[in-house]
């Protein structure tokens, strides 16, 4: 193995008073929900919110005079270009970081301020992979890979070690996996320290390459994902080896799951997780009786989220659990029709949010209309009680949106 628990070890002496040692905390409420009990790893809390930091400074720590004078180049889709852009500017080294066009521009911005120049190019990593290495060579400048080096496999395993110190009864570390860095230096230490701990992957559906790559199928992978810190092609060269020998399983999880494990986090332990970094309790909750009654440690890997994207997905989770509700009302077009059915919705405990009136679009007699109420409930139970009590006021009723049927 290229990694070993000795490596981690010293990668935790480097780090020590220049990252941020994150805490590692039970949540009860996640516990009682899931069955299992949850012990939450906030990487998030990092300065650049994200566990990359770890990695970047162990390789940068190593450089030669000569090659910190030089300057160094990473490719990135966000985290791990914050993390060399923050620590390659503490140590004073010249850093450019290539990202891919696409980049949410929180990191895009977040990279700039960190002090790096920026390079957009290409759809994806790989894209960026390339003309990063031609720059690189054009330039001198040091290569620093997002996974596939030791060093940042190393730094990346210190999560394990603070993990196992604050909670050494965990028996399984669920973990995201992108290119592998995080999840191989987080087995390494782990299994050593405690050979019957079981590490489980987690991949998003859209990206399933080490999962592909451990059952020798084609690696069939790309699409828009929201977990795009781990939408990663392929595995690394050296994390590959690692997870086929240490990781128990990897699980992939679909985006509504990582939605509303993103809405979780936000609403129960009020956290910020980007996509990667709540593909872990997506996978408890997709995977419920694979850890249930079973101590687990979840990576919550990272917080940077775009905050229009975080909007977005805050109220896709309030529509999918039915707090905020669409329901097509059919009323004669006379006065007092829209004060009778916003007085029964008040009255059934709804908030109306927005109306919209169909009249020139609507198939119905040119004597009704047709009236779209997004209403704000407490539950789903609530959302069709308001609907009843419409259709008993004589009202006709059609819900609207996901999976809503066609009827109250």
């Amino acid at each position: 193995m290229t990694v070993t628990l000795e490596d981690v070890r010293a990668a935790a002496k480097r780090l020590e008073g220049q990252i941020v040692e994150t805490p590692c905390l039970l949540s009860r409420t996640l516990s009682e929900m899931t069955g299992a009990e949850i012990w939450l790893k906030f990487e998030n809390l990092q300065y650049t919110a994200s566990f990359k930091e770890r990695g970047a400074y162990n390789k940068l720590s190593r450089l030669t005079a000569e090659q910190r004078a030089a300057g160094v180049i990473a490719m990135s889709a966000g985290n791990h270009a914050q993390g060399v852009a923050y620590h390659a500017r503490r140590l004073g080294i010249p850093a450019t970081i290539v990202m891919p066009g696409q980049t949410p521009f929180v990191k895009v911005e977040n990279t700039r301020r960190l002090g790096a120049r920026v390079v957009l190019e290409g759809e994806g990593v790989e894209e960026a992979a390339t003309r990063a290495a031609e720059l690189g060579e054009q330039e001198g400048l040091t290569f620093i890979h997002p996974f596939d080096d030791p060093l940042v496999i190393a730094g990346q395993g210190t999560i394990a070690l603070e993990m196992l110190a604050a909670a050494p009864d965990l028996d399984v570390l669920v973990v995201p996996i992108g290119g592998g860095g995080l999840i191989g230096g987080i087995a390494t230490a782990a299994k050593t320290l405690k050979p019957e701990i079981e590490i489980v992957g987690v991949e998003a559906e859209l990206y399933p390459s080490a999962y592909r790559r451990l059952r020798h199928r084609p690696s069939t992978v790309g699409g828009p994902t929201i977990a795009e810190g781990i939408a990663v092609k392929e595995p690394g060269g050296l994390t590959l080896p690692i997870i086929e020998h240490l990781v128990a399983d990897v699980l992939l999880v679909e985006e509504a799951a990582i939605e509303a494990a993103i809405v979780q986090l936000l609403e129960i332990e009020k956290t910020v997780a980007e996509g990667a970094g709540a593909v872990g309790l997506a996978a408890i909750n997709s995977h419920p009786e694979r850890f249930r009654g079973r101590r687990v440690g979840l990576v919550i890997s990272g917080g940077n989220i775009d905050s229009r994207l975080l909007s977005a997905v805050i109220l896709r989770g309030l529509v999918r659990t039915q707090r905020l509700v669409r329901l097509r009302v059919s009323v004669p077009d006379s006065p007092g029709s829209l004060a009778r059915i916003a007085t029964t919705i008040a009255n059934s405990g709804g908030n109306v949010v927005d109306v919209i009136h169909q009249r020139a679009f609507a198939k119905l007699s040119v004597k009704l209309a047709d009236v779209d109420f997004t209403i704000e409930t407490r539950t789903g139970e609530h959302a069709e009680e308001i609907a009843r009590a419409l259709v008993d006021a004589g009202f006709a009723v059609t819900r609207l949106g996901m999976d809503a049927g066609s009827g109250p």
